[in-house]
């Protein structure tokens, strides 16, 4: 299979595995998405990344530039409440084979813990490279991804570690003065 197909197929893996029958009502403005009464100020975009619509992802992005993907998804008050981070995690690499487990550790993540994981794992025989996070916060469950092949996974996960260091929750049960996402400088 192309890689570029198989990169597709990847993320409509994704959010088939964690977004069953969710609908997202979501407004993109200025850097912000706007959920309900969720709030989400999103950290920096490359410029390399394009977004594209994925059916049932709040957001989703092309990095062209390293044959990569990014995938931001929040859900309120599903069914997933109880399970713990690591079955959380695992839900998001369903469908891949030949895991190799990099690291996997427990993360400050806005004022909560967060399962960060970074794997190597094959899609459908591609050989690809995973940076994970996954949250629970306030009632909702927070999946932030990027994937993309290991000769140019490294260069993109850094952009992803900006992103994801810039991203802050706010909802109405929350202070407005809420924490970045990732407590440390660089994920």
């Amino acid at each position: 299979m192309p890689r570029n197909l198989a990169l597709c197929f990847l993320v409509v893996l994704v959010v088939v595995a964690i977004a069953p029958g969710c609908a997202h009502g979501d407004v993109l403005q200025g850097g912000v998405l706007h959920k309900g009464d969720l709030r989400v100020e999103l950290g920096p975009v490359p410029s390399s990344w394009r977004r594209v619509e994925v059916d049932g992802a709040d957001l989703a992005f092309r990095d062209d530039a390293r044959d990569g993907s990014a995938l931001f998804d929040v859900r309120c008050r599903g069914r997933d409440d109880d399970a713990p981070l690591a079955i959380l995690t695992q839900n998001l690499i369903m469908g891949t084979t030949d895991r190799d487990f990099e690291s996997q550790e427990v993360v400050p993540f806005d004022r909560r813990e967060a399962m960060h994981t970074r794997l190597r794992a094959k899609l459908d025989g591609v050989p690809m490279q995973y940076d994970i996070y996954v949250m629970k916060k306030d009632g909702c469950l927070y999946d932030l991804v990027f994937v993309a092949p290991p000769d140019h996974f490294v260069e993109g996960a850094a952009d992803f570690g900006r992103f994801v260091a810039g991203t802050h929750t706010h909802s109405s049960s929350t202070s407005a003065e809420s924490a970045p996402l990732s407590g440390r400088g660089d994920p």
